[in-house]
């Protein structure tokens, strides 16, 4: 048994039952899940959430489910790794990445949406899951429906990474290019919701699928010792993610699982070729301006992101700030991020390495806080991000002598 009343708009707080429906008929504001707290509040504990698996259904009482979970059973409870090396890199004496690299079983923070949203998917009885995707969450629609069971029809923009595309394919799934940009993805994809019976998870699902998000921030502040840090620096694309993690650091407060109160500085990171999100908070306004995406983090490359107000308002409210990177420095945010921790990050966790930077020379954050800089994908399924920066490793013949003379000559190691 869940703790699911029902769905309210985020505008006009009209109540919906438990349907698969994402906006308000009457102001078309966004649905989100309605909890009963109080219930909650009655059986979660510290205690509880610790004797759960390792896993993120730890908090199963704060997932939007009925009945037990169908698939993911492996999902979440990534490593919060402090990072010395970076740390000192950055002028930062407590950071910390919270790494969702080696999230199962794809590698990227999807995996907790989606083993919510086809959970929900089959207890509203769909057969058949789709989604419109950056990458991520075709891999992750595609493993999760394959561990189900169920068809599944995925729409992606052309011209994704090869990793990502490959990603997809292995689990069986149909895979679609369409010629366009994730929101003409988007936009064709809530066309076909209305003429198929799909379960989409980020259109007709998305208010369940989103809450899977906010066991990314259970974790940290977990991990952290029942503590949340003084800031986190998010990636941000459709703007759920980081909305999501703040909302979990509250909920942890509310139900007193908490040392302390919730002091966190949310900061927006995305890249410079599509930052609608961060230009909104750099110019004061919560008015988001859709723009066509033109940069190598293409996994957060959503030029109109559905949640893009919230993003700003939970910058703003929260007291952090939204930044950009090029992406010269999204690289050299993926380069620094594995030469100094062992992580291989896709390029959406090089914009919030990159980002921090910046935040750290502008004193937006300070060297004594604590600081979580968030890592959402693996660095494998966008290696053409890094094509031309290697050149091809030496070859030598399997003689000592040409070691030594190719050693003495020009290896730097």
């Amino acid at each position: 048994m869940g703790y699911v009343k029902g769905l309210k708009c985020k505008e006009c707080q009209r109540e919906f039952p438990k349907d698969p429906i994402h906006v308000c008929e009457y102001c078309f504001g966004p649905l989100e899940v309605d909890y009963d707290y109080e219930a909650i509040g009655k059986v979660i504990s510290r205690k509880r959430i610790q004797d759960g698996p390792p896993s993120m259904w730890r908090y199963k009482d704060l997932m939007p489910l009925d009945e037990e979970p169908k698939v993911g059973h492996h999902v979440g409870y990534t490593p919060l790794v402090r990072a010395k090396n970076l740390g000192k890199a950055l002028g930062l004496k407590n950071l910390y990445v919270k790494n969702d690299s080696v999230n199962h079983p794809t590698f990227s923070f999807k995996d907790r949406v989606v083993c919510v949203a086809i959970s929900k998917a089959m207890e509203f009885g769909f057969d058949m899951i789709s989604c419109a995707s950056t990458g991520n969450l075709a891999n992750s629609v595609a493993a999760h429906s394959a561990e189900a069971g169920l068809k599944s029809c995925i729409f992606i923009p052309d011209g994704l990474e090869a990793g990502k595309i490959l990603g997809t394919n292995i689990y069986g799934t149909q895979l679609i290019a369409v010629h366009g940009s994730y929101d003409d993805v988007n936009r064709l994809c809530s066309e076909i919701a209305a003429n198929h019976r799909w379960a989409f998870v980020n259109i007709n699902i998305r208010p369940y699928y989103g809450d899977g998000s906010r066991s990314y921030g259970y974790e940290i502040a977990e991990q952290l010792g029942w503590k949340t840090p003084d800031n986190v620096v998010v990636p941000v694309a459709g703007s759920s993610l980081i909305t999501k993690i703040y909302k979990a650091f509250k909920e942890f407060e509310q139900f007193g699982l908490l040392e302390g109160k919730v002091n966190t500085k949310v900061f927006a990171a995305q890249a410079t070729g599509c930052s609608p999100v961060t230009t909104a908070i750099k110019n004061g306004t919560e008015t988001i301006k859709p723009v066509k995406p033109n940069t190598i983090a293409k996994s957060i490359a959503i030029g109109n992101p559905a949640d893009g107000y919230y993003g700003v308002k939970t910058a703003k409210n929260s007291g952090g700030w939204g930044e950009d990177v090029s992406d010269e420095e999204v690289v050299k945010g993926m380069q620094l991020l594995a030469q100094t921790e062992g992580i291989f990050t896709e390029t959406a966790g090089g914009v919030t390495v990159g980002v921090t930077k910046k935040l750290v020379e502008q004193g937006r954050i300070k060297p004594d806080e604590v600081t979580v800089i968030c890592v959402t994908g693996n660095g494998l399924k966008t290696q053409e991000a890094l094509a031309g920066v290697y050149a091809a490793p030496p070859v030598i013949e399997p003689k000592l002598q040409s070691f030594e003379d190719i050693y003495s000559n020009s290896i730097t190691v």
